[in-house]
């Protein structure tokens, strides 16, 4: 967080102040210096004068609580030393440094809380009067007044950046469709937020652990998504108890183990938790040496980290019912092409049959014999279809059915077709895991080099679970056949893969 005391706006406004007080007393340099009441630091040091070139060149920073601005800060009153120049308290300058004659030293307060200090030294002159030191106060009340005012536009602000930005993750979060991309804009808005070096998002793993699943960083990205986080890391054990872990120095903390840890200094650790579910962890680690998290940053990186655990929680929810919805649809369908198309085409070909059976001259019982095989075929395909649309598309199927399934699936996608796939028998009882490798392995092969041959516009897959081995025993048999053009320039391709038949459970 940018602070008051060096924000572009306010820092000229309290140079000026410096320079007006240094000329109203006639000192020869006055100091103003800006504290981080968080980090007890010096935040910003402003200087004026006669002498301030000198004091430029000799002057440094030192922690708040030290020499008289830790006096100013613990008793916020003013201050007048006659002689100060062999004062213990007077820190900050080097030996070459101009030595004061008198100073005037005044907090810059508003009601009780002390934002920095003001110092005023004379080389001649003595010390200050009454009347000068009236004075100062009220210019050193006025800078108070200015550098509390900016904290409170600073920390307004930065809420409302943080509020617009929660907003904004939510919004996009339910209108993701996809998991990985909803983690990565988790990551990228809240990097955005805290002006982190990184935004990365954990989720758990089955053994416990945590690992990078989504990262957002312009800088140096390798190496963050797929880092994980070994069970029982004292990181790991506070996270998974919903509370978030801040941390100094990344690359020395002894609880941080991980192989990146080294790239980077302040970091943030925020599960991400909602209605008891730990959906993962939101971790924001800003540059090597990098500026630390403030309390309000951290406060306001909690409440976005708990929103966004919402907002991914239901984003889940809502793809949940989405998918569910075109399943209902899918298994709808499938029911109507059962109840409706199959049998429809079924009776025909009984009827077609029943003609052919009556038929006298040869013409008509051949044409009437090819309707029924294609029909036949027709019905099998159209069953093959409605157990396809019976099964969940984003998840591997355990059947050989589904997996043959998959397999013509990939292979329409590079030929601009669909293989016809036709099934005879209960493959999935009769076909056993060694068989199913090696008919999987055929299928492949077959598809691969059907994908090779040049003017390839069908392909039929049948697997039939009623063949019979050369041997003589049963076996199952994989055909794969296109019509693409041979090396000889004849066009059609058929290749053959059989494997034993499995015993059929009880009942098949």
């Amino acid at each position: 967080m940018v602070t008051a005391g060096n924000a572009p706006s306010l820092g000229p406004a309290l140079s000026r102040l410096a320079d007006a007080a240094a000329e109203l007393v006639g000192a020869r340099y006055a100091v103003l210096s800006v504290v981080d009441p968080e980090r007890g630091l010096v935040d910003a040091l402003f200087t004026a004068g006669p002498g301030a070139e000198e004091l430029r060149r000799a002057a440094r920073r030192p922690a708040a609580g030290a020499g008289l601005a830790g006096q100013l800060l613990r008793n916020p009153r003013p201050l007048v030393l006659r002689e100060p120049t062999d004062d213990p308290r007077i820190c900050g300058l080097r030996a070459d440094a101009p030595r004061p004659g008198g100073f005037l030293g005044l907090p810059l307060r508003v009601a009780e809380e002390v934002f920095g200090n003001l110092y005023l030294a004379r080389t001649e002159g003595g010390a200050f009067s009454g009347d000068e030191v009236r004075l100062l106060t009220v210019l050193a009340a006025q800078a108070g007044i200015a550098i509390g005012n900016a904290r409170l536009q600073e920390t307004a602000r930065l809420r409302e950046r943080w509020i617009e930005g929660a907003a904004a993750v939510t919004n996009t979060l339910l209108a993701e469709r996809s998991a990985a991309d909803a983690l990565t804009t988790v990551a990228e808005q809240a990097r955005v937020l805290a002006d982190a070096a990184a935004g990365v998002v954990l989720t758990p793993t089955g053994d416990g652990g945590m690992e990078i699943t989504a990262a957002s960083a312009p800088r140096d990205p390798e190496g963050l998504v797929g880092t994980t986080i070994l069970p029982g890391s004292p990181v790991l054990v506070q996270l998974l108890g919903g509370e978030p872990v801040f941390i100094e120095d990344s690359a020395t903390d002894p609880r941080m183990t991980t192989a990146v840890r080294t790239r980077f200094g302040p970091s943030m650790m925020l599960p991400l938790q909602s209605g008891g579910r730990l959906v993962g962890t939101l971790a924001l680690p800003r540059r090597r040496y990098g500026r630390p998290y403030t309390e309000l940053e951290r406060q306001l990186a909690a409440r976005f980290a708990s929103q966004a655990a919402l907002a991914l929680v239901l984003a889940g929810a809502r793809a949940d019912r989405e998918r569910l919805a075109v399943f209902e649809d899918r298994d709808r369908i499938a029911r109507d092409l059962h109840d409706l198309v199959v049998q429809r085409l079924f009776a025909t070909e009984m009827m077609l049959e029943s003609t052919r059976r009556r038929a006298t001259e040869p013409v008509a019982d051949e044409l009437l014999a090819r309707a029924v095989d294609e029909l036949d075929s027709t019905v099998q395909e159209v069953r093959t279809a409605i157990f396809a649309l019976q099964q969940p598309p984003a998840d591997a199927s355990a059947t050989f059915r589904g997996r043959v399934l998959r397999e013509t699936a990939g292979a329409a996608a590079l030929l601009g077709f669909s293989p016809s796939v036709r099934f005879t028998g209960a493959v999935d009882a009769l076909v056993g895991p060694e068989s199913e490798e090696l008919l999987l392995s055929g299928l492949r092969g077959a598809l691969a080099a059907a994908h090779r041959r040049p003017g390839v516009s069908r392909i039929e897959v049948e697997i039939d679970a009623t063949a019979a081995l050369p041997s003589g025993g049963a076996g199952v048999r994989l055909r794969v056949y296109d019509d693409g053009l041979r090396e000889d320039g004849t066009r059609g391709t058929e290749s053959l893969t059989q494997a034993p038949r499995a015993e059929p459970p009880d009942g098949v």
